[in-house]
């Protein structure tokens, strides 16, 4: 009777053989699938093996992905196509059925010794482009019947094995694709929240975690709107979504979006929200940004900015020098003075005449203190209008007053950590006195407009040439402030007590000058240095450098005029006449502004419309160029150009 488990017995009833193979490997999925088919092949033909392989095309490679043989499994097994019958079913595309004496055939393939093989058949795997990848194949080291149904049951199978290859190449290729993504998603510095349609949280990566305070855990099953402080915008934004096509289901929800965190601290985001439709159900995907450190990082670069703009009037103002010159007693008396309170955090009063060099002094101060790698920070209180300095000093938010357009930091806050100088501090208004004042004793104030109270660590150095001990009697300048202010009081010395000091000075100007206008420097004879010492200088240095500035600009041969220099009066302003009898009332803030415009065109006039330099219009009002030209703007003052 013949063996139905042998080929060389007969296959015997093909439909119970299929049903067996089938049912053997109905259970199976992946690489198990593999095993089963290759031993329930094996055991059902009766045969010595049986293997199901993937091609490496590049390489002529093939590689088993279940190798059944005498019994059991071999893992691992790969060979070379080259000489062998797989290589046939690969390349030819179709069955190959050798029912004996392979290994005659393919002398090539040693494989076939080391197996015993007498017999050999093998179907070719398609993928669902057509492309071989791999083979079915068995052999057995006995002859195998030629029978057609061996065909049937290896084109089966193959095709099996294919589909199942197919199967499995495309779920690595989706968990590929999910893996990229989830490294993509968790990597995101954004909170990526995926929303049903009920706008609970179904997912969050590590950053909404980090976000809200909470691990991405904790964020499922929260609704979305708990998570928010105030939730119109996203209401808009979800009323905009449902009326678009659904290609188009995505916003931008730009500006301020107010979130809270888990533990109710609330904080700015923005974010894009986008709708999805599947079958099934559907959802949203939100990326949700905290953008406090960007706006602090952009309220850093606009105090940077304001720094540097400011920075650069001040090397504009110092390119011509800025040492103090002379030897008088009662300038080293000064200089002692100025290095003794230098290393302090005390506050100094400079006290003097006009023209005394008070920001040298406060410049000197400064230099020899800890601060001295900090800001520098100088405001002329006279030059600036009592309704701007406020402002000036403190700063202002976006829209305090008509103008702001922006935010702006103020002088304490350039100052920080550093030494602020306020020239002719006798100049301020009683209103910002208990403001200033508040600042030296608290250390801490309130922009223009602002709400939040800032904290600074200044330094003040203060000057002028009044007696505040005499406005402080009239009422005019508060007592507590005045105190504060002259912690360390220091008296410089006019030029005409100075003695040969003046001679010193005006070389060193000279020189300076010279060299400003492109002019040889000059020499002093005899009779300039009597007299220069003859002359009382009421305005002191300044005085000093402009009666020089007169003479090198009129020099004939290289030689001064100094007597015809000191006799020059310089052009007055043009400032507007005040009415005889001014009435008693407020002005209005057309009105200060009309005034502020005149002030500006008549110190143009006096400067010869030159703004920046040290005869320009804004040294002459005691202000950096660039406030000078952003006053001119605001004021829409109309400049002609110089020729």
């Amino acid at each position: 009777m013949n063996d139905p488990a042998r080929p060389g017995g007969g296959l015997g009833d093909e439909a119970a053989l299929l049903r067996a193979l089938l049912e053997g490997t109905a259970s199976a999925t992946g690489e198990g699938f593999f095993g089963a088919l290759v031993e329930h092949l094996a055991r059902a033909l009766g045969v010595a093996g049986a293997w199901v392989t993937e091609l490496d095309r590049a390489a002529r490679r093939l590689r088993a992905r279940a190798f059944w043989i005498g019994g059991r499994f071999v893992e691992g097994f790969a060979y070379d196509l080259a000489g062998s019958p797989c290589e046939t079913v690969i390349d030819s595309r179709r069955l190959v059925l050798v029912p004996d004496g392979v290994d005659g055939l393919y002398p090539r393939d040693p494989q076939l010794v080391t197996l015993g093989a007498v017999s050999y058949a093998g179907f070719p795997m398609h993928d669902a482009a057509g492309e071989v990848v791999g083979h079915v194949a068995i052999f057995d080291t006995r002859p195998l019947a030629a029978d057609p149904r061996v065909e049937a049951l290896l084109r089966i199978f193959a095709s099996r094995a294919a589909a199942e290859a197919d199967r499995l190449d495309a779920e690595r290729r989706v968990a590929a694709q999910r893996a990229r993504l989830d490294r993509l998603v968790e990597g995101a510095m954004d909170a990526i929240l995926e929303l049903d349609e009920r706008l609970v949280v179904t997912h969050a990566n590590g950053a909404a975690g980090r976000t809200f305070g909470a691990l991405p855990g904790e964020l499922v099953g929260v609704p979305f709107r708990g998570l928010l402080a105030d939730g119109e915008r996203l209401d808009a934004a979800l009323r905009d979504l449902d009326g678009r096509p659904p290609a188009e289901r995505f916003a931008w929800l730009a500006g301020e979006l107010p979130a809270r965190r888990r533990d109710g601290a609330p904080f700015p985001a923005e974010a894009s929200i986008a709708r999805h439709d599947v079958p099934g159900g559907g959802g949203f995907t939100v990326v949700l940004r905290d953008v406090r450190e960007r706006r602090e990082a952009e309220a850093r670069i606009g105090r940077l900015l304001e720094e540097a703009e400011y920075l650069r009037d001040e090397v504009r103002a110092l390119s011509g020098g800025g040492e103090i010159v002379g030897r008088s007693v009662p300038l080293r008396r000064a200089l002692a003075a100025a290095a003794q309170v230098a290393p302090t955090s005390a506050s100094v009063l400079l006290l003097g005449e006009t023209g005394t060099g008070k920001e040298l002094f406060a410049r000197a101060v400064h230099d020899g203190s800890p601060r001295r790698e900090k800001p520098f920070v100088r405001v002329n209180c006279a030059a600036i209008p009592s309704t701007l300095m406020e402002s000036e000093l403190f700063g202002h938010e976006r829209g305090a007053f008509t103008g702001a357009v922006r935010s702006r930091e103020g002088r304490f806050a350039l100052a920080d950590r550093g030494t602020l100088f306020l020239d002719e501090v006798g100049e301020l208004s009683p209103e910002l006195q208990p403001k200033l004042l508040r600042v030296l004793q608290e250390g801490e104030f309130e922009t223009v407009g602002g709400t939040r109270t800032r904290k600074v660590d200044v330094r003040i150095v203060a000057a002028t040439h009044r007696d505040l001990e005499a406005e402080v009697r009239a009422g005019r300048f508060r007592e507590d402030l005045y105190f504060r202010l002259a912690v360390f009081p220091i008296r410089l010395p006019p030029l005409r007590e100075r003695g040969d000091d003046v001679v010193l000075v005006a070389r060193t100007l000279l020189a300076r000058i010279a060299r400003s206008l492109g002019r040889p420097v000059p020499g002093l004879d005899e009779a300039d240095v009597a007299l220069l010492l003859s002359h009382s200088w009421p305005g002191n240095v300044r005085e000093l450098s402009n009666v020089l500035e007169r003479a090198v600009i009129t020099a004939g041969g290289g030689r001064l005029d100094l007597g015809r220099a000191l006799g020059a009066v310089a052009p007055a302003a043009r400032l507007p006449e005040p009415p005889a009898d001014p009435p008693r009332r407020l002005l209005t803030d057309a009105e200060i502004r009309d005034l502020e415009r005149a002030n500006l065109r008549a110190a143009l006039e006096a400067a010869g419309g030159r703004v920046a330099g040290p005869a320009g219009a804004a040294a002459r009002l005691g202000i950096p160029a660039s406030t000078f030209a952003s006053r001119l703007r605001s004021l829409e003052v109309e400049t002609k150009r110089r020729r």
